[in-house]
């Protein structure tokens, strides 16, 4: 079913389109969320939560991209887990280890000033992956974003897991070089 007709199962409020967004979108939702989590009870969760979401925000909400319109929201609801949780440590969890990556160029904060920083930041990164070669921000993404491992990466890219990690590495050490350049402290 193409995600205009599961949009509008949602907008006619016929509960088909959850079993049409699950039968479609089922397994990208569950990696997502497993992860960011490592864990199968609180993905399962995580995307169920999020097919509830989706039930309560569309309408009024209508999604360019189903895909990522679900995407996002599983994402956010898993990180949301995952800092309830406390476990900044889990070694099993590819959230845990891109943190750790990208640690060495950017660091998080809570004061409200520093939630303003973080606004910035986060435009000064969006600028700085627009200046990338597509291939290059989809491998940041699907890494920093998706919190895709590495090897899944190579697949995806018919790239070495060398060759995904070297690249990782010229963006991440380009990216503290731009915020350097912007005036953040790194």
């Amino acid at each position: 079913m193409e995600d205009s007709e599961i949009i509008d199962l949602f907008v006619a409020r016929n509960e088909s389109a959850l079993r049409e967004t699950q039968s479609k979108y089922g397994g990208y939702l569950y990696t997502i969320a497993y992860n960011i989590l490592a864990n199968n009870e609180d993905s399962g969760e995580c995307v169920n939560d999020t097919y509830m979401k989706a039930w309560q925000t569309i309408p009024p909400t209508i999604p360019a991209s189903l895909r990522a319109y679900l995407g996002t929201v599983v994402r956010n609801i898993a990180i949301t887990v995952f800092r309830r949780r406390g476990n900044l440590s889990n070694g099993g969890s590819q959230y845990a280890l891109s943190l750790d990556e990208l640690g060495e160029c950017v660091s998080g904060g809570e004061t409200p000033q520093e939630k303003a920083d973080a606004n910035l930041l986060g435009q000064c990164i969006s600028g700085y992956l627009r200046t990338l070669p597509v291939q290059t921000r989809d491998i940041f993404v699907c890494r920093y974003y998706f919190c895709d491992p590495i090897n899944d990466i190579a697949g995806f890219f018919g790239a070495s897991e060398s060759k995904i990690k070297s690249s990782l590495y010229r963006t991440r050490k380009g990216l503290k070089e731009y915020l350097k350049k912007e005036g953040f402290d790194v």
